[in-house]
């Protein structure tokens, strides 16, 4: 099932032009997105890479692609969500600046559009802890999301 997931925000991002370039504020403290602040990390994917799925129990994450364009493919798991098995796309990147916050149980992944890498920073409500990592992962093509990564 296709559709909007409950507990994801998608924020539409305003660039302001000028014959310098341009400035686009992404995250803003009185947005109300992040119920905790813990970690910005920053990631490049080459073109054509599928980085997908996994989730995390605990932690909420908050998606802008910088550079690039991908799709990313959202499927929700949450036990108590009136979404739940509901798959979610939305197209992101420096031609749709978005800003994406993706909910604790809500698996999440991405596929490089086009033939730039992609650069990713995610915000995290928790930071990353190598002992107790807070990530489970599923296979890109696990039969239970069954999501068609070669459609468009």
């Amino acid at each position: 099932m296709m559709g909007d997931i409950q507990g994801v925000v998608v924020k539409e991002l305003v660039r302001h032009c000028d014959e310098r370039g341009y400035l686009v504020e992404i995250l803003r403290d009185d947005d109300g997105l992040l119920s905790r602040f813990g970690q910005s990390t920053y990631t490049l994917t080459y073109p054509g890479v599928i980085k997908a799925f996994h989730w995390h129990r605990f932690q909420d994450d908050l998606w802008f692609i910088a550079q690039g364009e991908a799709r990313v493919v959202l499927h929700d798991l949450r036990d108590d969500s009136p979404t739940r098995g509901v798959t979610q796309v939305i197209y992101a990147g420096e031609h749709r600046p978005l800003l994406i916050l993706i909910p604790a149980g809500v698996a999440h992944g991405y596929q490089v559009l086009g033939d730039r890498p992609l650069g990713l920073f995610y915000h995290t409500t928790r930071s990353y802890d190598p002992k107790r990592p807070d990530e489970e992962r599923i296979p890109y093509d696990d039969p239970s999301i069954g999501f068609d990564w070669g459609s468009r």
